[in-house]
């Protein structure tokens, strides 16, 4: 079992069913964990509206920049207790998809300003991309084999590790130039990361479909849910700045 639910999403990993057990009750369905996708899209939307709107009515970054802040360091920390309790998932995962939403507004709106149109196209680009990959993985396209889930997140791991060693350099003043600007080869590093991301997506679905079939609880719906976010926010994320790097070279 476990190697069937194994994922690089750090929310649906291979422990996030350990211990959970069948449920004694009313146990996790794959229409529960669709509805509560929705209301965590819900979420966002709302509190990106409202950040997205007071910059645009200010035309100021730091309008937005405190409530990003917030949002960020917040959706941290509330990342992180749900997915080390996940039975408090039912509250955590909207609580996190709010203060995601502030981040995710303010950003968008920001950019938004600089290149007419662009948020509009990463949004439609990242549901576009959930759509065809879940039609491909229902329909048995994509094989989710064990060298898949491993090649995953092999490549999900070296990304989040240059990430974390490009914010540790910054600090002494080390920048990637060449790969975090607008060339070639920045545009490939990104591309490279938007299909890690979208690939993810997959191993998601098969994570929740395998929670399903293990008949595990009912909560196991919101903490599928918000693991299925953390990768559509991140996903988001990477096109929005891929959009950006090729509007920049324009």
């Amino acid at each position: 079992m476990a190697d069937l639910m194994r994922t690089s999403n750090p929310a649906l990993n291979a422990k996030a069913f350990q211990g959970e057990g069948v449920a004694l009750g009313e146990a996790m369905t794959l229409k529960g964990t669709v509805n509560k996708t929705g209301l965590l899209l819900i979420c966002v939307i709302a509190t990106a509206a409202w950040t997205w709107n007071i910059f645009m009515h200010s035309q100021n970054p730091e309008a937005v920049m405190g409530l990003a802040a917030i949002g960020g360091i917040g959706g941290f920390i509330f990342a992180l207790v749900t997915i080390f309790k996940k039975t408090w998932a039912p509250v955590t995962a909207p609580i996190y998809a709010l203060l995601e939403g502030l981040v995710l507004g303010s950003v968008s709106a920001i950019l938004e300003s600089r290149y007419h149109g662009i948020a509009i196209q990463a949004v439609s680009l990242t549901f576009g991309t959930l759509v065809v990959l879940l039609l491909a993985y229902r329909s048995g396209l994509i094989p989710v084999t064990q060298k898949f889930k491993l090649g995953v997140m092999a490549a999900t791991g070296g990304i989040a590790l240059f990430y974390l060693v490009s914010i540790v350099l910054g600090f002494f003043g080390v920048h990637f130039t060449t790969i975090n600007g607008a060339g070639p080869i920045g545009i490939a590093f990104s591309v490279f990361v938007v299909i890690v991301a979208a690939l993810n997506l997959v191993l998601d679905f098969d994570f929740i479909e395998s929670g399903v079939a293990a008949g595990a609880p009912k909560y196991m719906e919101w903490y599928a849910a918000f693991g299925l976010m953390v990768t559509l926010i991140w996903l988001y994320f990477e096109i929005l700045r891929l959009l950006s790097k090729l509007r920049e070279r324009n």
